[in-house]
C-alpha cells in the first residue's frame, strides 16, 4: 500500500492548492457528457479501497450532478398556494443521485460504491464503480442484490438514511467512559449516605396509637394501701 499512500496525498494536494492540472481536468469534464464511461479511475487508491479491480466485469462511470437544490416539477394545475414554490429538497445526497443516474444508463450492472473526484461552481463530479454479476471474474456477493442504488443499500444511501454504523473514535469513547465512571461513583456515594442515615418511621408506624404501659403488681399494692 506504499504507492496508494502517495497517490492519495498527491490528489489531496491538487485539490487544496487548486493546481493547474486539477483545473484543466475539471474544465475538460465540463465539456464531456453528464454520464460517461472512463477507462481507468482518476483516484486509483480510493477506487481500489472501495472494491474496484482491473478485471473484466468492473466498470468506472463518471457522472456530473448540478449543485444546490432541485427545481420543482410544473404540472398544469392552476395557480394554487400549495404549489407556489420554486425549489424542492430532493431528500438524497448528490452522490446518491449520481449513482442512480449511472445505474439507469447501465441497467445490467450493479453499483458497488462511488467516490468524489472534483467540483466547480456549478457541478459535482463522482466516479461510480459498477460490476457485472454475470461475469465469472466478479466474485462479490453484493452484486447479487439487485437495485442497490435505488433502495438505499449503497454506502452513500445508508449514510443518507441514517442506518450506517458509526464507529466512535477514541475521544468519544474516552469521554463516554469518564461519564459512566463518574455516574457510578455518584451512585455509590448516595448508597453509602443512605446506609449511615437513621431509618425514618413509615406512615403506618406513625399512625399507630401509643398504648399506655400497664402498672406492675407492686405499684398497685402501694396505691391500694395509700387509699386505705
Amino acid at each position: 500500500m506504499g504507492a496508494y499512500k502517495y497517490i492519495t496525498e498527491a490528489f489531496q494536494k491538487e485539490y487544496k492548492a487548486r493546481s493547474e492540472e486539477y483545473r484543466q481536468r475539471v474544465i475538460c469534464w465540463r465539456r464531456r457528457p453528464a454520464v460517461e464511461r472512463v477507462e481507468r479511475p482518476t483516484n486509483l487508491a480510493r477506487a481500489r479501497r472501495l472494491g474496484y479491480k482491473a478485471k473484466q466485469g468492473y466498470v468506472i462511470i463518471r457522472t456530473r450532478v448540478d449543485k444546490g437544490r432541485r427545481t420543482r416539477r410544473k404540472p398544469m394545475g392552476g395557480r394554487k398556494p400549495k404549489s407556489n414554490y420554486r425549489f424542492v429538497q430532493p431528500g438524497r445526497s448528490h452522490q446518491v443521485i449520481a449513482e442512480q443516474r449511472a445505474n439507469r444508463k447501465y441497467r445490467n450492472l450493479e453499483v458497488l460504491n462511488s467516490y468524489w473526484v472534483g467540483e466547480d461552481g456549478n457541478y459535482k463530479y463522482f466516479e461510480i464503480i459498477l460490476a457485472d454479476p454475470t461475469k465469472p471474474s466478479v466474485n462479490i456477493s453484493s452484486t447479487t442484490r439487485q437495485g442497490k442504488s435505488f433502495r438505499g443499500l449503497t454506502s452513500a444511501g445508508q449514510k443518507g438514511r441514517g442506518t450506517k454504523k458509526k464507529t466512535p473514535n477514541k475521544r468519544r469513547r474516552r469521554d463516554s467512559t469518564i461519564k459512566r465512571r463518574a455516574k457510578t461513583r455518584r451512585k455509590i456515594e448516595e448508597i453509602k449516605k443512605k446506609a449511615k442515615m437513621p431509618k425514618e418511621k413509615s406512615k403506618r408506624e406513625k399512625r399507630k396509637r401509643v398504648t399506655k404501659k400497664k402498672p406492675k403488681k407492686a405499684e398497685k399494692k402501694e396505691k391500694t394501701e395509700a387509699k386505705k
